[in-house]
């Protein structure tokens, strides 16, 4: 297990190698140069000469490289143009917002997803599994921005049931200590801003849920089907053993490979920004910045943002393939 976890480690450098040479391609190759998403299209000649001699863009490519790596690696991803502070600051600061929505989304779409596709494979033909594979059609064809508009409408606005944006009612005078407000309410014990935060979660968790709860629907469903005809299912059936342990040690757990893989990617693809959920309930993460960063012609913030971003993606993939070797041990071996 220890082998199988630093080959995989070691697999990473190259990732983040080549993604740091396309990040310095990037910069190099913005319209008009990185100083003139510096000073806008006002400066005059003298200030981007000037800029560029600050930046080392005077400098050879190679030189200009090395230094580019030496600042990643003590995280100096410089400062925001709009905001005019650190990126690094801006991230920490809402990237758990993002962490909180995507994770509040995926066991949404996990806790509902797996059990619909088991039943809906183990009822093949039935009215469930027709419910649950017309169901999963709609949930991947409607836009998440509209959903999320119809749920503000409706459970917000009209009903209001749940609150139309934010994270967390500001008048409650919530502790912050890591800006996970769901878990400063719990670390505090300040059960009522915990609850308030969880409320703030339902809607846009909904909304981002309905894309990866289809996926991951008809993945399980297609799983099941493909292993409930193997021939250990039918021995193990023929044995006599009991329908719950066929499901538990046969059925599901030699299903579940396909349905890490989509849940992995699911939840990197989350993380990497809930941009029109965000933006739609005013919902102060990462995505919603990285929109106003785009509208706003703010590279470092872009810059800063998809590095670290891509890095948590790769994590994330990381620890999908650490939980194939856990599922299925003949991973390690290969």
């Amino acid at each position: 297990m220890f082998r199988f976890i630093v080959r995989r480690l070691l697999q990473l450098i190259p990732t983040l190698f080549g993604l740091s040479l396309l990040l310095f391609i990037w910069l190099r190759r913005l319209p008009g140069g990185p100083e003139t998403a510096i000073l806008g299209e006002r400066g005059t000649p003298e200030m981007r000469a000037a800029i560029r001699r600050n930046m080392g863009l005077d400098e050879p490519i190679l030189v200009q490289y090395g230094r580019f790596v030496r600042r990643l690696i003590r995280l100096d991803l410089g400062t925001s143009t709009s905001t005019k502070r650190t990126v690094v600051t801006e991230f920490v600061e809402r990237f758990p917002g993002t962490v909180e929505l995507s994770i509040s989304a995926m066991l949404i779409a996990i806790g509902l997803g797996i059990p619909l596709g088991y039943l809906a494979a183990r009822r093949r033909g039935r009215m469930l599994d027709h419910l649950s594979v017309g169901g999963s059609l709609i949930g991947i064809c409607i836009p998440v921005f509209f959903l999320a508009y119809v749920l503000k409408a409706i459970f917000a606005e009209n009903l209001g049931w749940f609150p139309a944006s934010g994270r967390q009612d500001p008048t409650l005078g919530a502790t912050r200590i890591t800006n996970f407000f769901v878990l400063d309410g719990i670390m505090t014990r300040e059960w009522d801003a915990a609850a308030d935060a969880l409320w703030h979660l339902v809607l846009p968790a909904v909304a981002l849920a309905s894309i990866p709860l289809a996926i991951i629907v008809r993945i399980t469903r297609a799983s099941v089907l493909e292993v409930l005809n193997e021939d250990f299912v039918r021995t193990a059936e023929a044995k006599g053993l009991t329908e719950s342990t066929v499901r538990r040690r046969h059925v599901l757990r030699n299903s579940m490979l396909p349905v890490v893989t989509s849940i992995g990617l699911l939840t990197g693809g989350l993380l990497s920004g809930a941009v029109l959920t965000e933006t739609v309930f005013a919902f102060s993460g990462i995505g919603a910045f990285i929109y106003e960063a785009i509208s706003q012609r703010d590279y470092p913030v872009l810059m800063g943002f998809i590095l670290i971003i891509a890095v948590v993606y790769v994590l994330v993939n990381l620890l999908v393939d650490l939980s194939y070797s856990l599922i299925d041990p003949r991973v390690r071996v290969r």
